[in-house]
This record gives C-alpha cells, structure tokens and sequence, in this order.
C-alpha cells in the first residue's frame, strides 16, 4: 500500500470543472489509501483569500475534509494560492507547510519544495514575487474590497501571461546553481518540486530531482512513496 502521494499544479479554476471532478476521484480512490498526501502548492489557479475562495471551492474543501479523517494532508502554497490560511485549514483538516520541507522515510529522505524560489534567472519574476507575498502586501490584499482583488488579481495574471511570451525556457526553469546550494544542506536527501509544469527525473552526482507535473482536464500525475519512489499516472 502506498505510504505517501505528492502532487501538484493542478490549478483548479472552478468548483464545476472536468479537472475538479478528477482531483475529488483522486481524493476518494487513491488517496485514501495512502498515509500521506503532500500537495505542493498551486492547487488552486487563484485563491484572493480564505474569506472569499472557501465558498468558491465547497466541493474541494468538502473531499479534503473528508480524506484528512483517513489521510494526513500537507500543502504548501504555491505562486498562485500563496494567501491559503488559517481559515482553509479549519475547513478542510489540512496541515500549512512551511518550505523546504524535510520529508524523512525509512529509506530515503526527500526536500519538498513548490519549485519557484529555484527559478532565479528570471530576476523579474523573482522581483515580482518578493513584493506580492510580503507579509504587509498581503495584510494590504486580503483587506481590499472583493472587486478590487478580483480586478487586481485579473491584472497580474494577464501580465504574467504576456510576460512568459518573452521569457526563454531556459529563464523559467529552474538554476541548477541555485538548486545545488539548496541541496548542499541536505547532503543525503533527494529534491522533489513542481511549479515548472516539466514532468521529469534528473539524476545527478550527489542528488536526483523528481519533477511533478501539472495536471489536465482528463489526466493527473502523482509521486508515489513507498519502499521506493515511483510516478502514478491519474486518471
């Protein structure tokens, strides 16, 4: 039986969606039965506060509420569902991480991470993000009127698409001079991250880094621990 899930990027738009029905098969059928399910970070395309998005998202808080009672969950907030808060984690059982993580098993030790604070080529982002998740940029957010965090947030989002329109792809992955620092702290453990939508296994000298995938409409993809790691197509 597997003992730990990690996933990822699903990005979840809507309370409706194809991929929203996916993750809630997802949560009833192979999560429950696992031990642990690490969700690290963008579950959601948007979050502009517990106040609002909780209502916005009852079928998911609902499944998670459910699952926390069989399966520990962690999550940890991504780029785009940084302002998760105590109010989420009321609702759905959750537990809020705190990245990098140290996930330690019998046989191997993992750092979790989303995978952005790698990004580091891509200054402007990186620029970008030190000022939206400040803690007083945030305290500034979450107590602005609904339609002005819904404009905002709409603003950001289309200059964020049309900055990516320019950017190499080499500038939106991650540095590997940045990922060896990070790693040099964690001399035995290995790296699994999201966030750059590059399902992939890089196997390296001292440490291999799993990447997750994001998730579609019709499919998902999930890291698998157990006596060994593994990937687990989702469908």
């Amino acid at each position: 039986m597997p003992q730990t899930l990690l996933i990822a990027d699903l990005h979840l738009i809507s309370d409706e969606s194809e991929k929203t029905n996916l993750f809630i098969k997802f949560c009833q059928e192979q999560a429950t039965q696992a031990n642990q399910l690490f969700i690290l970070g963008d579950l959601f395309n948007t979050w502009l506060g517990d106040d609002l998005s909780i209502d916005a998202y009852s079928s998911v808080i609902s499944v998670l509420k459910m699952l926390s009672k069989t399966t520990e969950i962690f999550i940890t907030g991504g780029n785009r569902d940084f302002l998760l808060g105590d109010e989420f984690v009321k609702q759905t059982g959750c537990v809020l991480l705190k990245t990098p993580y140290l996930l330690e098993t019998e046989y191997k030790d993992y750092v979790l991470i989303h995978g952005d604070e790698l990004c580091t080529d891509d200054t402007n982002y990186q620029k970008l993000k030190s000022i939206l998740q400040h803690p007083v940029t945030k305290f500034i957010f979450l107590h602005l009127p609904t339609q002005t965090r819904l404009k905002l947030s709409g603003q950001l989002r289309n200059k964020s698409i049309e900055a990516q329109q320019y950017k190499t792809r080499e500038i939106m992955d991650v540095s590997q001079a940045t990922t060896d620092k990070l790693m040099q702290k964690y001399p035995n453990a290995d790296l699994i991250h999201g966030h750059t939508h590059r399902q992939n296994i890089h196997i390296g000298g001292q440490y291999t880094r799993f990447v997750l995938g994001d998730w579609d409409t019709d499919k998902g993809n999930a890291i698998v621990i157990d006596k060994q790691l593994s990937h687990l197509e989702i469908r």
